[in-house]
């Protein structure tokens, strides 16, 4: 009897591609887990078994070799999918079935991966909250826009996930989850089938169960991304707080700093990196641009059917409206000097690091807490990863962020592996 709650992805697919177990098996191992638990965690939003176990037997003649063979993923609900609705978790698009698969979907399907279900979503990928629950505790959110795929991450509903990220959609959920996690950078993936929110930070993510699961889904979804010899044993870090280090709580700082110093004691260096305070207006820019390229992009549901927007879309449409062009354009012309100013700050360091959230998952499912820390690098573009940090049994999960220089992401990767195997032997 295999134990794939214990196995990640990346072992798992080598034993259906080693014809140690059959796609079907793995698929009915997830199956089980979804009915023990999902009607108490509400992940999916579209969910068919009998879809499920159709593809795992097709994979018996086609894509059995690929390198997602027989792996179960959930997609969060703003990729279009030919087998599942797409409702973006509104009203407007109820009846939204569409006609083929989002670019990485179909991508996905390629490699030999399963299509599990839908993952619930907020509403259009912003902030009114659907009825996802986190699996570590019941009475808690399980963070932003990307929670069903989180979620059902962290309840063993299967190995991977679609997310997205914005502003904090991917990281934040991964924190408060307990959950591997890697956003690239900006337009390295293609967004084809995926409903913009604002295209100046849209970017496609992804969970796993391990650093090398990221690994094995950007070798799907990035094609021609560079693989890195593992020869460096001993990387440099930058440590960064940046200037809302007034919103971590206490433990999740403490937790962070025994982190870097476990670092140091296995023999990486990692300094201290100050952003200059120019950097304190990042945070704001982008919730300016966020809000005037969010009503942009729902410019045709504000018109048709403004009576079915939630009130936190309506209020971010009415900042839009209050904001000027040039307001705008100089919010985005501060982002591009400061991300010259930024990049010899990242030259000298593998990764910089510092908190993915700056608080354990808030109680209620009614708002999901800031997503500053996450947003301050989404602004510029930059890869970022979660890794999750140990925790003793039923503590709520803290995540450590790593982030990489532009275009740097097989170096981030790499060095998310040397970080994360200091994490697991400091625990």
């Amino acid at each position: 009897m295999h134990n794939f709650n214990q196995k990640d992805a990346t072992a798992i697919s080598a034993m259906v591609r080693s014809d140690v177990v059959s796609a079907e098996t793995v698929a009915e191992h997830f199956l089980d887990c979804v009915e023990a638990q999902e009607q108490s965690i509400k992940a999916f939003v579209s969910f068919d078994p009998d879809g499920v176990r159709s593809q795992a037997r097709q994979l018996k003649n086609d894509h059995a070799k690929g390198l997602l063979a027989g792996i179960p993923v959930g997609v969060k609900d703003i990729y279009d999918t030919v087998d599942h609705p797409t409702r973006f978790f509104s009203p407007i698009y109820a009846d939204n079935c569409p006609s083929r698969d989002a670019h990485v979907v179909a991508l996905l399907r390629q490699a030999g991966a399963v299509i599990m279900g839908k993952t619930h979503t907020t509403e259009f990928a912003y902030m009114h909250t659907g009825p996802t629950r986190n699996p570590h505790d019941l009475d808690r959110t399980p963070g932003s826009s990307s929670a069903g795929s989180a979620a059902g991450m962290a309840a063993g509903f299967f190995p991977l996930a679609l997310g997205t990220q914005t502003a904090g959609s991917l990281i934040k959920p991964a924190s408060y989850c307990g959950l591997y996690a890697f956003k690239p950078s900006y337009g390295l993936v293609s967004l084809e089938g995926v409903k913009p929110l604002a295209p100046s930070f849209d970017t496609v993510g992804w969970y796993g169960r391990s650093v090398r699961d990221l690994q094995l889904l950007a070798q799907v979804l990035i094609p021609g991304l560079p693989t890195r010899a593992h020869e460096r044993q001993s990387c440099t870090f930058g440590f960064c707080r940046t200037a809302r280090w007034d919103q971590v709580d206490a433990g999740v700082a403490s937790l962070l700093h025994a982190a870097v110093e476990a670092l140091r004691l296995a023999g990486h260096q990692v300094s201290e990196v100050t952003l200059p305070e120019e950097f304190a207006t990042v945070f704001d820019d982008h919730l300016l641009i966020n809000d005037c390229e969010g009503a942009r992009s729902l410019a045709k549901e504000l018109q048709a059917h403004p009576e079915l927007l939630s009130d936190e879309l309506l209020a971010m449409i009415e900042r839009a409206r209050l904001t000027t062009w040039e307001q705008e354009s100089a919010a985005k012309q501060r982002l591009a000097t400061l991300a010259a100013v930024l990049k010899p700050l990242f030259k000298p360091f593998d990764a910089v690091l510092g908190a993915s959230c700056g608080i354990v998952a808030p109680l209620g499912l009614g708002a999901t807490g800031p997503s500053d820390f996450s947003k301050c690098w989404m602004a510029f573009g930059l890869p970022q990863i979660n890794l999750p940090l140990m925790r003793n049994a039923g503590a709520l999960p803290v995540g450590l962020q790593m982030i990489g220089d532009f275009r740097q992401d097989s170096l981030l990767l790499h060095a998310a592996e040397q970080v994360d195997a200091v994490l697991r032997t400091a625990s």
